[in-house]
Formats: C-alpha cells, structure tokens, sequence
C-alpha cells in the first residue's frame, strides 16, 4: 500500500474515527484504526469497538491500493503534530512507514484478519438540519443521568411521528424534552429508539457543521439494534440501548399558577455568582416578586450570597429552590434571550422554557422540568 494525502486532511480523518475508541479496548485491535487505500483516489479510514463505529473517507493520491491495521491514537497524535507538508504513507515489511517532511514514524502493523467487520449502513429513513440536529441533542442530553445505576437513563428516547421527531432525556431530578421537524422518506415514519446520550452528543458535534444529516434506524426487517448517522463522506453508527424507557412526560405540570420572565443572561451570571457560597448539594433558593427575583444561597453561619436580577411576574410570589449546577444546565442549553419560568407550588416541579422578547410568546419546543429542593424555612 502507498499512499500521499495532505496533512490536514489526515489529521481531521484519523481524529474524527478515533473519538469513540476506548483507552483500554476488551481486544487489542480495537484500538486500532482500518486504513484502505483505493487506487480510485481515496483513502477510508475506520474505528469499530462493537458498539459505535466511525468511517470517513477522503481524497488521496494512492500509487497502491491496500489496508492496513494501526494504533488509532498513536496515529493521531502523529497526524496533528505533523508539519504542514503532505503525507506519505506506505507499507514496508510488517511496519507502516508514514514521511512528511523531515518527519519519519515508523508503526507497526496489527493484524487486519482479527479486525471485525463493520456494521453496514441501513438506507437512510430521513434527514435533519445540521444546526437544528446539534442544537436538539445539546438541549436534551444535558438532562440524561452520566451515572451507571440506571443504564436506560443515560440514553435519549427519540420518537419519530411523521415529520414529528421528539427527542427526551431524564435523570430523574430533570426532564428536558425538544420537539422537531425533520425530512423523512416515508410520511408514515414511525420509530421509537433509545440512543446513548454520549455517543449522540458527540455525534452531533462532530457533524453537525454539515448543512444536512441523513439519519437511518434501519427497517422493519433489520433488528441489529443500531441507528445511523451520515454527513458527507462521514458516517457513524451506534448501538441502542435495550429497555422501556420509563413514562416520564407526567411529569409536566397540567397547571400553571405563577410565571416569570428574566433575561437568560443574567440570570445565569447572578446564579453563577451567588452559588459560589454554595456548599455541595445545597441549593440556590429563588423568591420571584413582581418586579424582580431575589438570588440566596447559604443559611446561617455558612458563607452567604445574594443578588437581585429584573424579572416580571404574572401570578402569585413563589420561593423555590434547586440545585444550582441544574439550573445553569437548563438555561445554558436554552438559546434565547429571556427564560420563562413556570410554576405551580414550591414544591412541585417547575417548566422552562425560552422566549425572544421579554412580553413575546414562549417557545414551547424546548422544556425543561426541574425538581426543586426543599430548603429550610
């Protein structure tokens, strides 16, 4: 195999593939990074760990058609601290020898037969906006549990309705719900799946540059398990989770008595101040009176902080609490300049959601429920 391909070029490739490979892979060639030459002009690269698989494919100047199996990390760290000179790669004896410059590495070859086969990618079943399919996974996945005592909670329950996708995440203290359009190939799709957060995160960032992303979940007579990503000569595919995911959506308040509305930014700057004082898992405690809404944290002999930020009130004053890091989350993930908070009681769940203008019509596309905390007095 012998190949020359431009620097930058390789080091996006071999760094978008080996995103996902594990540290310490449960077989050694895991931890490699499938390279094939194709005497056509490209150069496929490919990382597989049975759960998420990655392949990307770019242009080359290939003398030699061939593939080779090598450390996928070791690679890219090669590949970025490059300078920026094209790269010549080929195969010599049971070394692959990789020249830019005055730079030489030599990397041993791992075994390409103990390589597994990469799952296939099903048709596509529809497409979504590149911009809108990152925002909407940011917006959930930050709800998702991080912890492993649930597994079915680290996922995010995306449901497909037509044009109607309707994505969801909860670790049980919050629940963050984004519904969208997107361009299925049949108007009667329908589909219920449960993604790893993590991997749809990183997903999403990482296509989500493209103006589209083509999403398969495979048909009805496929029953691997996995859904698909695609953009441009990019593509990924995950496994889903297993389980029923719980019914959470009674969760949403069927009333609301009292509702605020507050610049998203100050907000989150007065509750990152105030909850400096904060102490591990105590909370920030919110008193909404027309007019404004008074920021505290800390009781007592403890360290204590407050801050006052404008805010209007339709309904009667309300104190509650949260935890403070739940409440950044929720607003950081809102991407609109005034947060509209419902509530019914202090101790009932309460509903976020954004809005463009202070007296304007709340968007209810993105909601965000958080459980609040009982506090003294």
């Amino acid at each position: 195999m012998k190949f020359r391909v431009e620097r930058d070029v390789l080091s996006e490739a071999v760094a978008w593939v080996v995103r996902g490979l594990s540290s310490r892979p449960p077989v050694p060639v895991l931890a490699g990074v499938l390279l094939t030459a194709d005497e056509q002009g490209t150069l496929t690269l490919s990382a597989y760990d049975y759960e998420v698989s990655a392949t990307v494919t770019v242009e080359a100047d290939v003398t030699e058609g061939g593939q080779v199996l090598v450390l996928g990390r070791l690679l890219s760290d090669i590949a970025r601290n490059l300078p920026s000179k094209p790269v010549e790669v080929s195969t010599e004896g049971a070394k692959v020898q990789l020249t830019c410059g005055s730079s030489r590495f030599s990397l041993i070859q791992m075994p390409v037969s103990d390589y597994p086969q990469l799952p296939t990618q099903a048709e596509a079943s529809g497409s979504v906006a590149g911009d809108v399919f990152t925002q909407a996974v940011h917006q959930v996945s930050v709800a998702a549990d991080r912890g492993d005592t649930l597994p079915i909670l680290t996922g995010v329950r995306v449901e497909i309705d037509g044009e109607k996708v309707t994505m969801l995440a909860t670790d049980r203290y919050r629940l963050a719900m984004r519904e969208l359009t997107w361009s299925p190939n049949t108007s009667d799709a329908s589909q219920v799946s449960l993604i790893p957060a993590r991997t749809l995160s990183e997903t999403a960032k990482a296509l989500g540059a493209s103006a589209s992303v083509n999403v398969s979940f495979g048909d009805g007579s496929r029953s691997d398990g996995l859904v698909g990503f695609e953009a441009g000569q990019r593509r990924t595919t995950t496994r889903l989770l297993d389980g029923e995911y719980p019914k959470v959506t009674s969760i949403f308040p069927s009333s609301v008595d009292s509702v605020s509305v507050v610049e998203t930014q100050a907000l989150v700057e007065a509750v990152r101040r105030v909850a400096l004082v904060a102490e591990r898992n105590t909370p920030v405690r919110l008193r909404f009176t027309d007019g404004q809404v008074a920021i505290e944290a800390g009781t007592g002999d403890d360290a204590q902080g407050s801050e006052a930020v404008e805010a209007t009130l339709t309904g009667p004053e309300i104190e509650i609490a949260f935890n403070p890091q739940f409440l950044l989350d929720g607003l950081g993930v809102l991407g609109a300049p005034y947060a509209r908070m419902a509530f019914t009681q202090p101790s009932r769940p309460a509903v976020l959601s954004g809005q463009a203008e202070v007296d304007g019509e709340s968007d209810e596309s993105y909601r965000y429920v958080l459980m609040p905390v009982r506090f003294a007095g």
